[in-house]
């Protein structure tokens, strides 16, 4: 593969790992080529990236893992964006943040099989949001993250205790009979 293949597949692979970053040896890995190439490649995309003289984003190197970051001169904008956001969730991230304020701590896989589809990304906004965070480790194969509630979810939901969350058969459930294509929104003929 050329430099240049490598040095436009090493964007795409920070933008896929996100927040968790990657360092050289898992790069190595990924891409096939020693640790020494590996770094090479990522000093070449890093002056890449500067060449475009794009400021919004920037390639940063936290505890010696890279990423993509947002560019600090830019908070103000990043804010704003972050206020009006942060007051809407969606049903999925709430579907999501019940299961875990129901069954803290709680793993992603567990979080997985309750709901009955991936949930890596809604997991994720609401760390993101602050809404939950990583309480520990499961002691189990593969030490999975257990997640909790935190004290911003307390505030955002006017909780004093998590005693105070309604019982699980006081909540309305949809009767797994009842034809959900059916409303009562229905046009007229």
């Amino acid at each position: 593969m050329e430099t240049q293949q490598y040095i436009d597949a090493i964007e795409g692979i920070l933008f896929i790992v996100g927040d968790e970053g990657i360092d050289c040896l898992q790069l190595s890995k990924i891409l096939e080529v020693s640790k020494a190439q590996a770094t090479a490649l990522l000093d070449d995309f890093v002056a890449a990236y500067h060449k475009r003289n794009i400021k919004g984003i920037q390639v940063v190197c936290f505890g010696g893992k890279y990423k993509l970051a947002t560019n600090p001169e830019h908070f103000q904008y990043y804010q704003k964006l972050v206020e009006q956001t942060s007051a809407t969730i969606s049903n999925a991230a709430l579907e999501t943040l019940a299961i875990i304020a129901y069954n803290q701590p709680v793993t992603r896989s567990k979080v997985e099989e309750i709901r009955g589809v991936g949930s890596d990304t809604m997991i994720r906004k609401l760390v993101a949001k602050a809404l939950i965070k990583e309480v520990g480790r499961e002691d189990s194969l593969g030490m999975p993250i257990l997640y909790g509630v935190t004290n911003e979810f307390m505030d955002a939901f006017s909780l004093t205790s998590l005693d105070e969350l309604p019982d699980l058969q006081d909540v309305v459930q949809i009767e797994q009979d009842e034809d959900l294509f059916k409303t009562k929104y229905q046009e007229e003929m």
